[in-house]
């Protein structure tokens, strides 16, 4: 296949074309078809000799295989066409093209035309060259078209392969007498000029571009018959009529509108008409929206800006009611003891809940009301055993007394009792001076206690630190 020559399709690499979007090659990738039945294994003998080429613009047309060349897609052919040769692209061949043209309404007679040969390198060189000369002659064309003062627009200019041919295709609105126009550009280009008229959206599908959605525009990559479309397919589908927002760059409404319009249709079905408002005691009630698929509608008492969602079956009662002249209470209920009844079950779940959160309350209450013993009281005073009594010396005793009616602190039984030293030593001689020389004594003749090595310490051999 070959692939465009300004981007690395023809080497096979990746790439992409260095024209900004304007590839005035071959429209790489421009309304491609694929083959699915190329795969199928259909036999030889009912091949069907009619092959779909390509032209520039995503233009196809229909030649008939007469040689029986083996094409293949992508292969540049040269075809025979009223006024000469011209080179095309082939898209599709094989039983999908007799498909094609049963879609198409096209006939299997003789008017279609034949292919001549696979294009050789001459044939493409001498094609690059007549396709050089269609960016000026655009332009050219254009400045003679605003100094005729003609009102049409010029979109596309398409030279034929042998350079006999030169087709300009335009868009206008009204009726446009261009005979001074032809004979201007065929006088200064010296070749034959067609022109053509096509709509918006044709053009629109070969200048080709991006739509709102993020993708390229369905007429410029698929889209090949244009239907109508009509302001009643937005209404169906609950879209705003704003024409800025429904119609896409050709200037008309978007094709898009027509693919989810049958769903909508089938859906509308279920939906009750309403050519009325609905009559209430509060009022009567318009209808504000409208939900096809979850079968909801929003209608407002009075014009006022609150809406009330009913659901469509709810709609359909009311008005058979109204058709019988009975007024309903509101859009909920038919009745005010119905309502009535609702408003007491609600409050009697109320109640329900008030009580059930209230005795919760309480037992929360009691717990933290509830009076904390004191420390020192009979109740939270345990008999604790006394501690080994010690030898003291007089002061220490006396101390031990304003002492000893304090509460002691509650010991681990499991821990070993922790053995205190003997009081009275320093701190004695030097509260009680005039008394030292007998407490000396009385130190001098009680042994020394020795306490339990530290760690990483030596063993205390009964020297103390002075």
């Amino acid at each position: 296949m070959s692939g465009c020559s300004s981007c690395s399709t023809s080497t096979g690499g990746t790439g992409g074309c260095q024209n900004n979007g304007t590839c005035g090659t071959s429209d790489c990738n421009k309304m491609n078809s694929f083959d699915w039945l190329a795969h199928m294994g259909i036999p030889e003998v009912d091949n069907f000799d009619i092959v779909e080429v390509k032209f520039k613009g995503g233009r196809k047309e229909y030649f008939r295989n007469v040689d029986y060349l083996d094409l293949h897609t992508g292969d540049p052919v040269v075809v025979d066409v009223p006024s000469g040769h011209h080179i095309g692209y082939v898209s599709l061949q094989g039983e999908l093209v007799r498909l094609q043209m049963q879609k198409r309404k096209i006939r299997d007679d003789d008017n279609i035309t034949r292919i001549y040969r696979i294009a050789t390198e001459k044939d493409l060189e001498k094609w690059e060259e007549a396709k050089n000369r269609e960016i000026p002659s655009l332009y050219r064309c254009r400045q003679i078209i605003q100094e005729l003062g003609l009102k049409m627009k010029l979109s596309d200019v398409e030279y034929q392969a042998d350079n006999s041919k030169a087709t300009f295709y335009y868009s206008a609105d009204e009726r446009v007498d261009f005979r001074e126009l032809i004979k201007l550009l065929a006088g200064e280009f010296r070749i034959r000029v067609e022109m053509r008229q096509i709509s918006l959206r044709q053009e629109a599908g070969r200048l080709g571009g991006i739509g709102v959605c993020g993708r390229e525009l369905c007429c410029s990559t698929w889209l090949v018959d244009f239907k109508n479309v009509s302001t009643s397919a937005a209404r169906y589908q609950n879209l705003s009529l704003n024409p800025s927002k429904l119609s896409g760059q050709c200037g008309r409404l978007k094709c898009c509108l027509n693919y989810e319009l049958d769903t909508y249709m089938e859906a509308i079905k279920n939906i009750p008409t309403i050519e009325k408002p609905l009559q209430t005691e509060q009022g009567p009630a318009k209808l504000q929206k409208t939900d096809i698929f979850r079968r909801l509608m929003w209608f407002s008492y009075n014009n006022d800006n609150d809406w009330h969602t009913i659901s469509c079956d709810r709609v359909i009662e009311i008005m058979e009611l109204n058709s019988k002249g009975i007024k309903v209470f509101n859009l909920h209920v038919n009745e005010s003891t119905e309502l009535e009844d609702i408003a007491a079950q609600s409050t009697l779940e109320l109640e329900l809940l008030d009580k059930k959160f209230s005795k919760k309350k309480k037992k929360k209450k009691k717990n933290r009301n509830r009076p904390r013993p004191q420390e020192g009281t009979a109740q939270n005073t345990k008999q604790i055993p006394a501690p080994p009594k010690q030898e003291l010396s007089n002061n220490s005793r006396e101390e031990g007394k304003r002492v000893g009616n304090q509460p002691q602190k509650r010991r681990n039984p499991k821990r070993k009792p922790r053995q205190k030293p003997e009081m009275g030593s320093q701190e004695n001689k030097n509260s009680n001076q005039p008394t030292a020389s007998a407490s000396e004594n009385s130190n001098n003749q009680r042994q020394k206690r020795k306490f339990p090595p530290r760690r990483n310490q030596k063993p205390n051999n009964g020297k103390s630190d002075e």
